[in-house]
């Protein structure tokens, strides 16, 4: 019998990734869990939720923005409790390293599954090509705040493997990891690794938050987009998450991606060549 997995977030960043691992396996046949899709799913919708848990064994949670934002916790609450009550089996939850609301969202998945895995991780490489470095990558100018902060920036690719990995093999159930890259950098560090593999000039300012917030302003961002940012640059970047760990490595049993091979990477993609 075929095991009936629910991607949630099925075009993000992670999401899209694991999907593209488990299509292929015959096995499991997935469900695509996001706004546009057939049976939609949509976290500030809940009365789209139970349809699309409808025969569903295995759910893998990622939560849009971010688990720090206010409306995150009730919506965790309500929806396990109603995923379990749904039949579903197991949950697995991308969770952010080092914010002590995601933990509080982490501590609900434990309670309401009947099985669970925890999988941590914090700034993404491709936020760099994806996400919202890109634009300034183009412009030939970083600007950002808490320049010194030190940190183990985790591929998705990488984290796809894990999820991939856990939502399959019961091995991993009742257990919570910490996904990070080999090897911590500073943001600037992350930046001159962009501009040699993409053999480009890209200038890096260090700002302080109150300025980094009013140039996000300026570039008319969305209150809500500048109040997560802040948060993630001051609550997280404050050195709680500045070491590595071998998790990766424990389940996939090879070394995690380092941010140069990330980079020379995605350099010959051309995404990081501005458009004339």
């Amino acid at each position: 019998m075929k095991k009936q997995i629910l991607v949630l977030g099925s075009t993000g960043k992670t999401g899209r990734r694991v999907v593209q691992r488990l299509k292929n396996n015959p096995d499991v046949e997935i469900r695509l869990g996001s706004r546009n899709e057939q049976i939609p799913f949509d976290w500030e919708n809940p009365e789209t939720w139970k349809n699309v848990l409808q025969d569903i064994d295995t759910v893998y949670i990622t939560f849009q923005p971010d688990l720090a934002v206010p409306f995150a916790v009730n919506a965790i609450e309500e929806f396990t409790i109603l995923a379990s009550k749904s039949g579903v089996e197991k949950m697995v939850l991308l969770s952010g390293r080092g914010e002590k609301e995601a933990q509080i969202c982490e501590e609900i998945v434990k309670k309401n599954a009947k099985n669970w895995t925890i999988v941590r991780a914090s700034w993404f490489n491709q936020n760099f090509s994806e996400s919202i470095f890109l634009e300034p990558i183009l412009a030939g100018f970083v600007a950002l705040p808490r320049a010194e902060a030190l940190e183990p920036f985790t591929d998705a690719d990488d984290i796809a493997d894990v999820v991939a990995t856990v939502l399959i093999d019961d091995n991993h159930n009742g257990k919570t990891y910490e996904l990070t890259g080999p090897r911590l950098l500073t943001f600037k560090e992350a930046v001159n690794d962009i501009a040699s593999a993409s053999n480009r000039n890209i200038t890096f300012q260090s700002l302080s938050l109150d300025e980094y917030s009013a140039m996000l302003r300026e570039y008319q961002v969305p209150e809500d987009h500048i109040w997560l940012a802040n948060y993630l640059f001051e609550q997280v970047l404050d050195g709680r998450n500045a070491s590595v760990t071998s998790d990766i490595e424990k389940i996939l049993g090879r070394k995690a991606k380092d941010f140069s091979a990330y980079a020379e990477e995605t350099a010959k993609t051309e995404i990081w060549n501005p458009k004339n």
